[in-house]
């Protein structure tokens, strides 16, 4: 009597198709681990805005055009703030003592507001590009 042969428990006829399937994960596998890597936010020029008893610090942020880059948002008040620009499309809600950040695309050159939904009248910065 002969003993069927078995790769982790398919039998004979099946176990090619088992090898097929290792090889093409560990392909796959090698294949992602090997690929170039787009430069992640930790990488990018960070400017850092602060916003305290409903006031955005500075008042004014100094970029150069056509750089992606990242601002730092830190909520040093008591109360929540919305970070916000209706022109770049970018809205972070912070709570009091959060941190966040939002990446910024390359901009022409110009100037782009920036203002706290919650406190309106007071807080406010504007991006100048450069």
């Amino acid at each position: 009597m002969s003993e069927k042969k078995t790769v982790f428990g398919i039998p004979g006829p099946l176990s090619w198709l088992h090898v097929r399937v290792v090889d093409y994960l560990a392909l796959m596998a090698a294949a992602f681990l090997l690929a170039p890597v787009k430069a992640g936010a930790a990488d990018l020029p960070t400017y850092t805005v602060v916003a305290r008893d409903g006031r955005l610090i500075p008042d004014t942020l100094n970029v150069p055009a056509g750089v992606r880059f990242k601002i730092a948002v830190r909520n040093q008040g008591r109360d929540a703030i919305e970070f916000e620009s209706l022109q770049l499309r970018k809205e972070k809600v912070l709570a009091p003592g959060a941190e966040s950040f939002v990446v910024i695309s390359p901009l022409k050159p110009g100037e782009y507001a920036f203002f706290d939904e919650f406190h309106p009248n007071t807080g406010r910065t504007r991006i100048v590009v450069k």
